[in-house]
């Protein structure tokens, strides 16, 4: 399916979404947020789904929001924005399937939120990454405030808020913030590997690591204890389950069915 700001394509297991306004560097428009959520909802009704991937069209993977129509917008406006801007992040850790940005270029503002809302990251080696709300005078949106320094900690996160400096993509992953660096030639490339390796796996087990992970972030340990138990409770039950130890047993390949 091809929006104007958003192409969304189905590859076998896995869903790709492309942002898609290379002259403004995939700043985000609302037809581009409401198709990131739209895309969401159709991964997670489509079973066939197992991984998503993020991406962007053009020189860059997204600057966040589009400072060429700021200040044209009156405080109504930008609240019903930001609204929407937030049903996509949170429908991005609803979505029990894993996610995978790939960014080159540049991952600004909100697009570097965007890619923090993802559950792995993959960027090119020249890749940079800017938190440059103050550069307009604004606080950070998307949920830059809450992923950020869970990363990387307050006060190594607070200097990039308040600094708004581009930081190297080495070094974000020198922080932990991203998974792996690839040289730009091959970013998409060693990114649908790796979403083809996920998309492998046992996807509803895959989908209850994210959950719970995520919660632990909020939860008390007797709290993740008690889902761990729960949720293991329920996996035992699955085919996923009965073919991973036959497979062990016969010394081969597991085939996951998502079942």
């Amino acid at each position: 399916m091809t929006a104007n700001d958003l192409i969304i394509e189905k590859k076998g297991s896995i869903l790709h979404l492309l942002l898609n306004r290379p002259d403004r560097l995939n700043a985000f428009s609302p037809e581009m947020i409401s198709g990131i959520i739209n895309g969401l909802k159709e991964a997670r009704t489509d079973e066939g789904i197992r991984v998503i991937v993020l991406s962007g069209a053009g020189r860059s993977f997204c600057a966040g929001g589009d400072v060429k129509t700021m200040g044209q917008s009156g405080s109504i406006q930008v609240y019903e924005h930001i609204g929407r801007l937030n049903e996509c992040i949170l429908s991005m850790k609803a979505t029990e399937k894993p996610i995978i940005a790939a960014v080159h270029g540049f991952a600004a503002g909100a697009g570097f939120n965007l890619a923090l809302a993802c559950d792995l990251i993959l960027a090119a080696e020249d890749s940079k990454f800017a938190m440059s709300f103050s550069q307009v005078g604004l606080i950070s949106d998307g949920g830059g405030s809450y992923f950020l320094p869970r990363l990387i900690g307050s006060h190594l996160a607070k200097e990039m808020f308040f600094s708004a400096t581009p930081v190297p993509a080495r070094r974000l992953y020198e922080l932990g913030v991203i998974n792996h660096l690839v040289p730009s030639e091959n970013l998409m490339e060693e990114t649908m590997k790796l979403a083809t390796g996920i998309a492998n796996g046992p996807g509803k087990a895959l989908g209850m690591m994210k959950k719970i992970i995520d919660h632990s972030f909020t939860a008390s340990l007797d709290e993740i204890l008690e889902q761990e138990r729960i949720t293991q409770t329920m996996l035992v039950t699955t085919e996923d389950h009965k073919e991973g130890i036959a497979a062990f047993k016969e010394k081969r390949k597991p085939v996951f069915k998502d079942k």
